[in-house]
């Protein structure tokens, strides 16, 4: 879609980037440090700087304490951070729960292990998940449930009931979690975010994955971690040293400093977002889409059933050739495709952008 709003001049609200820059004090921080001479490698598991930088924010933010350099592994992105979490722990044969939409990384990284990815379905406008549902598709070859919570593409925050029911099924079926948390610091309206850091029994079979290019607008750095407990973080090393080894070194250090110097910027995320939310659906008022509610990330799902009959990706195809606007059919983040009508936008844009997108939008 991004290749496809370049070529038609459309505005991208499809691909899952900041339009705005990375924060100037972490950018300066790069450059001091790479200026400095740290440009080798850092230890496979991560700059201790930033390892103790992770520990401090998971205390705060999740009253957890945790030993940084037995629970904290730095990666090349989020992605991997899944890709390892999956290969360390799936093998032939095992099943792994997965919830539809979902994004599109868990299932190859499941079959490259051997596994196989058992797909639920969650369905608009609630994408609410059905926990009986659940209990009834875990059989004695599942070894792993992934969430991904606040949730793209949905927008969707697991609840503290939700947290309660995956803990009794971990527990009961004796299962590992994957948790998929990069949007851990962007929630609005109130919705807690229901970290798998918050509850020790939960931890303790977990792998809690987190991004700094979502918290800090800079995905092009490639920079994530893994909080797991210590003998989950030894398997999980196993692999990871032969993916990355180690990632970005002055931007690893950059990011220590930016934790320790700047911490209101974490704290004040979900303001800023929650504005530019607000902001595109203020813009959408008087649309003839059904804007869906977006608890956390930075997306936001329009039901357009009262504009086209079109399936979603052909709509998508005619938004970005005729009107002018990149979007994304959600019908791609399912094994089997829904009969929804919804797509999703990206609102991590300037407000001027995202108020002439509206204004086409309001054509419709």
């Amino acid at each position: 879609m991004t290749g496809l709003a370049n070529q038609h001049q459309a505005i991208n609200l499809s691909q899952g980037f900041p339009e705005f820059d990375t924060p100037a004090e972490l950018k300066a921080a790069l450059a001091r440090h790479s200026q400095a001479g740290f440009n080798q490698y850092s230890p496979s598991s991560g700059a201790p700087a930033l390892q103790q930088q992770i520990a401090a924010l998971v205390a705060r933010k999740y009253d957890l304490t945790i030993d940084a350099a037995a629970s904290v592994t730095v990666t090349s992105g989020a992605t991997e951070a899944l890709y390892v979490a999956i290969q360390a722990v799936v093998a032939e044969g095992d099943e792994v729960i997965v919830f539809d939409p979902a994004y599109d990384s868990y299932e190859p990284a499941i079959v490259l292990a051997g596994g196989t990815a058992v797909h639920i379905p969650l369905l608009a406008p609630d994408y609410g998940i059905d926990w009986q549902l659940v209990q009834s598709r875990v059989t004695a070859r599942t070894r792993a449930i992934i969430v991904n919570t606040p949730h793209n593409p949905s927008a969707k925050v697991l609840s503290f009931d939700d947290v309660q029911a995956l803990k009794a099924l971990l527990i009961k079926h004796d299962l590992l979690l994957i948790s998929d948390e990069v949007y851990e610091h962007i929630t609005f309206d109130g919705h807690v975010h229901w970290s798998a850091l918050r509850d020790p029994e939960i931890f303790a079979r977990a792998f809690v994955i987190s991004s700094f290019g979502k918290t800090f607008h800079c995905t092009g750095w490639k920079l994530g971690y893994c909080v797991a407990p210590p003998a989950l973080a030894v398997e999980f090393r196993k692999i990871h040293q032969f993916v990355t080894f180690s990632s970005f070194t002055p931007a690893q250090l950059a990011l220590a400093d930016m934790l320790a110097q700047h911490p209101q910027h974490v704290d004040e995320l979900s303001a800023f977002y929650q504005a530019k939310r607000d902001v595109l659906v203020s813009a959408l008022a008087s649309s003839r889409f059904k804007v869906l509610p977006s608890e956390g990330t930075y997306f936001l799902l329009l039901d357009y059933s009262a504009i086209s009959d079109l399936d979603d990706v052909a709509f998508c195809q005619y938004l970005v050739s005729e009107v002018g606007v990149a979007a994304i059919p959600l019908s791609v983040f399912y094994q089997t495709p829904t009969a929804d009508q919804v797509i999703r936008l990206c609102f991590a844009k300037e407000d001027s952008t995202l108020i002439r997108a509206a204004e086409k939008l309001c054509q419709l």
